[in-house]
């Protein structure tokens, strides 16, 4: 079932996000801070519009020309579909080869497809009502703008769902003992769906253990010349370890025609990238607010993308940057909407939201 031709979704998508964004930047910028932090918005129309995203994307054509991985995995399912589970494949991650062999069985791939859609849209969609619960609307449009956001609904699907179940695990982490027994329960399942996700549950873990700001800052900057230093050398090292395959397999790989506009050290990345440390400096160790879940949002984030930067040349560097970049709207959202930060906070939030879709838009346009 194709409801629309391939190409026109995300221009779509993007445009009508943009337009939202643009409404809640003229909104906001006249909303007081009382009125922010503490009241209660209504989120009917984004839930709406998030049904939408999942239905329509969700059934989408299949088209690797456009959707990437979307037509490799239905080549898979359609092998499941006819030869079985002599199929399933052998690379550990048994959670999410089962769920596509169980749905094989009952349903074509674009049912599936809608499967996995509103799992990545519905938790993250749980994870910012339990983070931000009196400005949902505003922290799901940070989703929704993010850069990588349509790409890991439609391409790299098992990476952004396994990253949805881990945003949801962070959500539940610095709550009592019962909180942290479902964080450990989601991290197991994330890992099951995805072996990458290893280094954002190791980050957090280490997060949870570790809170010196400062010292997470001086990692950054310190895996920043470690990687202008060493240069692939330090990559070969991380694929060595030998701690997650598929980890090494995003290091070693050769990239495919178009996968990555360029390899090489991209200043332009580590910058956006850098957007979430500045706005944490500045709240955390320059106005000296310090929140338990912002600092884990952080401190994860950053840890990280650290990570990501020391291996910043290998040819699918893009998929490890999505282990930090899935926290990116998150870390954006959570300070500006439940911390006070400045007296004209509204007319900020609307700003950083902006810059945030520009972004987004931009890498687009030149595409």
């Amino acid at each position: 079932m194709e409801l629309f031709p391939a190409q026109l979704y995300y221009p779509v998508y993007l445009h009508v996000v943009l337009i939202w964004c643009i409404f809640v930047w003229a909104r906001y910028s006249r909303m007081n801070l009382d009125r922010l932090l503490y009241q209660r918005k209504p989120y009917a129309a984004m839930a709406i519009f998030a049904t939408l995203f999942i239905v329509v994307v969700g059934l989408r054509p299949v088209s690797g020309r456009i959707f990437g991985d979307t037509s490799n995995y239905a080549y898979i399912y359609r092998n499941m579909q006819w030869q079985g589970a002599e199929v399933i494949l052998g690379d550990g991650e048994w959670l999410f080869n089962g769920l596509m062999y169980l749905c094989s069985q009952v349903m074509d791939v674009q049912g599936f497809f809608l499967i996995v859609e509103f799992c990545y849209v519905g938790l993250m969609f749980w994870a910012v009502k339990r983070l931000v619960p009196n400005n949902v609307t505003a922290a799901m449009l940070f989703c929704f703008s993010a850069f990588s956001f349509f790409s890991y609904g439609t391409n790299g699907i098992r990476n952004g769902l396994a990253c949805s179940i881990v945003l949801l695990a962070l959500s539940f982490v610095n709550k009592a003992w019962r909180g942290k027994i479902v964080a450990l329960i989601l991290c197991f399942i994330a890992y099951n769906i995805h072996h990458a996700t290893a280094l954002p549950i190791l980050c957090m873990v280490v997060s949870i253990l570790f809170r010196n700001t400062k010292a997470v800052y001086a990692f950054w900057f310190i895996s920043i010349a470690v990687s202008l230093v060493a240069g692939n050398s330090v990559a070969n090292v991380f694929a060595g370890l030998g701690f997650d395959d598929r980890l090494a397999g995003y290091i070693t790989a050769q990239a495919d025609e178009g996968t990555f506009s360029h390899t090489g050290f991209r200043w332009d990345f580590l910058l956006y990238s850098a957007m979430p440390l500045w706005l944490g400096w500045y709240i955390v160790i320059k106005r000296g607010i310090r929140d338990k879940s912002y600092l884990l949002l952080l401190h994860t984030y950053i840890l990280c993308n650290a990570f990501w930067i020391m291996v910043i040349r290998a040819s699918y560097s893009n998929r490890f940057a999505y282990l930090s970049w899935f926290m990116y709207p998150f870390v954006l959202a959570y300070p500006l909407l439940k911390l006070p930060v400045w007296k004209d906070q509204g007319s900020k939030v609307g700003l950083i939201l902006m810059l945030h879709v520009s972004f987004t838009y931009f890498m687009w346009l030149i595409g």
